[in-house]
């Protein structure tokens, strides 16, 4: 690992001013903020990144979850996954993000992995961790082997001819389907960002993978106030049953009315370069009988605008099934 310079600031405001001095807050950012340092660590070693300040937030009053006043919910930036996973609040009124946490890493992992950590968490392209193999994301304008190479594990929504890399995270697709808020300070003040605007497509700049700008500091996300009746399902295909990342992966939140669907939320995960948010998917169930032919055709309209690669389009089909499935669940349970 390359030598760095190590800080402990005492507020958020010498956290923010430290890494307002990086020319950028994506791939290559001469800072960087360490809560857990599951991902960032990992990648440090690998020399994918090689910042040359590590900001250590953990003193930061970052770590509670709190009740808001319109009965949502607020969840610090460093509290870890584990704490979030099992507090009671989640577990009774967003099961999907208790579901998706625990299904993710290992125990240990979680007990160090923070909210805005996993908000943050890199690709596991192997491409993109290996720096002796060329990669936009890591290098913009080296080129994409993965689109010709191993692309089992890779994209099939929202890639592009630059890059074909998968968002990683179980937790933010099931903040997509919570409809999240993510709250960011930095050197222009507060900004709240909805989840399906903060990570960015990879277009011709993977390596911009979100709309944080140098000094932003993550500091809390917010649930809106759950809905009354709805069930919550996130199921997580994966090729073996424990510290695997997903192929495809299917967050929903349902709510059921004299037997048909008035309300539902889908997000995917495993197929995506960002966490994937489907409104065609929702908009095709809504007012429709909750019967598995309805939500089969939701998949096919979640799905619809894939694009394999040659080692992956066996996700089209496993993804389908996967939501299909998903919605069943919670339609019955």
């Amino acid at each position: 690992m390359h030598a760095f310079e190590f800080i402990r600031p005492t507020d958020s405001a010498a956290a923010m001013a430290t890494a307002a001095r990086a020319k950028t807050a994506q791939q290559g950012a001469d800072a960087r903020f360490l809560a857990g340092g599951t991902t960032l660590i990992d990648l440090m070693k690998l020399n994918v990144e090689t910042p040359a300040q590590v900001i250590d937030i953990n003193r930061l009053p970052l770590d509670q979850i709190e009740a808001t006043p319109d009965g949502g919910l607020k969840i610090g930036a460093t509290v870890r996954n584990s704490d979030l996973a099992h507090d009671a609040r989640v577990e009774r009124d967003y099961a999907v993000l208790s579901q998706a946490l625990l299904s993710g890493a290992s125990v240990q992992l979680r007990n160090m992995a923070t909210t805005a950590g996993n908000l943050l968490q890199r690709t596991r392209c192997m491409y993109f961790r290996d720096t002796a193999m060329p990669c936009n994301k890591r290098q913009p304008g080296t080129g994409c082997p993965a689109i010709t190479g191993s692309n089992r594990s890779l994209a099939i929504l929202g890639t592009s001819e630059h890059c074909i890399a998968t968002n990683p995270s179980d937790m933010c697709v099931a903040l997509a389907a919570l409809e999240a808020t993510i709250h960011v300070q930095g050197p222009k003040g507060e900004r709240a960002i909805a989840i399906g605007d903060f990570h960015l497509l990879p277009g011709d700049t993977p390596h911009k993978e979100t709309v944080l700008e140098p000094g932003d500091l993550v500091t809390h996300v917010t649930l809106p106030p759950p809905v009354a009746g709805s069930k919550h399902v996130y199921l997580k295909l994966r090729d073996r049953a424990s510290y695997e990342f997903a192929l495809a992966s299917a967050a929903v939140v349902l709510t059921i009315s004299d037997g048909k669907v008035s309300r539902v939320r889908i997000a995917l995960g495993g197929v995506g370069t960002k966490p994937w948010r489907s409104l065609e998917a929702e908009t095709t169930l809504v007012g429709q009988p909750a019967k598995q032919a309805n939500f089969r055709k939701a998949a096919e309209t979640a799905l619809r605008d894939a694009r394999p690669q040659s080692e992956n389009a066996f996700k089209i089909e496993l993804g389908k099934r996967c939501l299909a499935h998903a919605l069943h669940m919670a339609a019955t349970a």
